[in-house]
């Protein structure tokens, strides 16, 4: 028999229990909620600083940069350096950015902070190759489902939690607890979560030299990166502007109710270890190509039935099924191309989703203030058509 890459990394590794996976799921779940804190209390905090629904709408939209520069910074370091050490820190770091958000004064002072939190909210996307490495190859796909389970989860509740409370105590409290919860999480990991040695050497110069070659060599890379990039886009364009559509014609509703949409698309959510299971069982491109189709189903509710409360509900379960499960199909694809060089692999197809995240953000703003609801619509469901031409014309062996 031969030995593989993967039977070395689990061999040396602690073994991936439930308790593990439903840690780093927690923990996955906690932290990225730090992006997503801000988006149902848009309105509110554009009352604060007395700004245009697209100049807060950029609060978004910087912490989504933040996450891809942050992103391209640290998580190739994943690859070379101790995992739990650069977690911690991280989480460390982002306790400071997020009081730095709490403590704002005007735009400039929150949009800086904002940036702040995107770059050093990026220890989920170290924990994820680190679960990827630790799972045997045939079970890749179901921990990778489980894991971000509670990272989708963390995002919706992060606005649940974030519209209820920000509509109660006002946006600034929430950050101060966000603060709060990432220095004990800190703590906690830095007790639970295994060690994760690197499994070589490289130079900084060169390990960012081999992620350009990892985009040159890999057409799989370039594919699942460029369809993520579009879904993730449609998927923030809609959160960016729920808040703002909310408030007016014809449901009058404020914060609270924003968020607690974040509750509706658990029902989606819940779907993505199913996904990962069929990614493990059969074609994982294919797996795609109909979850596009499910996101570009979930616009046609919002842009022909927006106005009805129970076409909002189907959108958005449809809309989070189809962009999550795609993550997790996309995911599958890519930790199987190049085992040891999962971190590496992660930056690439993170940094091109949540850049395409914050072009979503900002063309959110845009699209409302030009032409409200149905601009932003119009706007998502060109960003899902563009990747079901990438998915359509791009041809993988897999």
């Amino acid at each position: 028999m031969v030995t593989t890459t993967d039977d070395i990394e689990r061999s040396e590794q602690t073994p991936l229990s439930k308790k593990l996976i439903l840690l780093m799921s927690i923990a996955c779940g906690m932290a990225v909620a730090n992006l997503y804190y801000n988006q149902p209390l848009l309105a509110d905090m554009g009352r604060t600083f007395h700004a245009t629904a697209h100049q807060v709408s950029n609060i978004a939209m910087f912490t989504q940069i933040g996450y891809a520069v942050g992103m391209f910074i640290f998580v190739p370091m994943g690859d070379m350096q101790e995992r739990r050490k650069l977690i911690v820190i991280l989480l460390i770091a982002v306790t400071l950015s997020l009081i730095g958000v709490a403590t704002a004064q005007d735009l400039l002072w929150i949009n800086i902070a904002s940036l702040a939190v995107g770059v050093t909210t990026v220890a989920p996307q170290i924990i994820l190759p680190l679960a990827a490495q630790l799972a045997a190859p045939m079970e890749r796909g179901k921990v990778i489902g489980s894991i971000m389970s509670g990272l989708f989860i963390g995002i919706l509740l992060a606005r649940t939690i974030a519209g209820f409370i920000g509509g109660i105590l006002g946006w600034r409290t929430m950050y101060w607890l966000a603060a709060v919860m990432m220095l004990a999480l800190a703590v906690i990991l830095r007790t639970f979560l295994p060690k994760s040695y690197p499994e070589f050497r490289l130079s900084y110069p060169e390990l960012y030299k081999s992620i350009g070659k990892l985009i040159m060599t890999q057409p799989i890379l370039r594919e699942a990166s460029l369809i993520g990039a579009m879904l993730f886009g449609c998927f923030s364009l809609f959160w960016t502007s729920l808040s703002f559509f909310l408030e007016g014609e014809p449901y009058h509703y404020g914060s609270e109710v924003a968020g607690l949409f974040g509750l509706v698309g658990i029902v989606g959510v819940m779907g993505a270890p199913i996904v990962g299971r069929l990614a493990d069982r059969f074609n994982a491109k294919a797996m795609v190509g109909l979850l596009i189709g499910i996101s570009l189903l979930s616009y046609l509710f919002f842009g022909f039935f927006g106005t009805s409360l129970w076409a909002l509900i189907v959108g958005v379960v449809l809309l989070d099924l189809g962009v999550q499960g795609a993550q997790v199909s996309n995911q599958t694809r890519i930790y199987s191309l190049i085992p040891e060089a999962r971190s590496r692999l992660n930056t690439v197809y993170m940094v091109s989703y949540f850049l395409g995240g914050s072009l979503g953000s900002s063309l959110g703003g845009y699209a409302w203030n030009w032409w409200k609801w149905q601009g932003v619509c119009l706007t998502g469901g060109v960003m899902i058509l563009i990747a079901l031409i990438i998915w359509a014309t791009h041809r993988t062996k897999e």
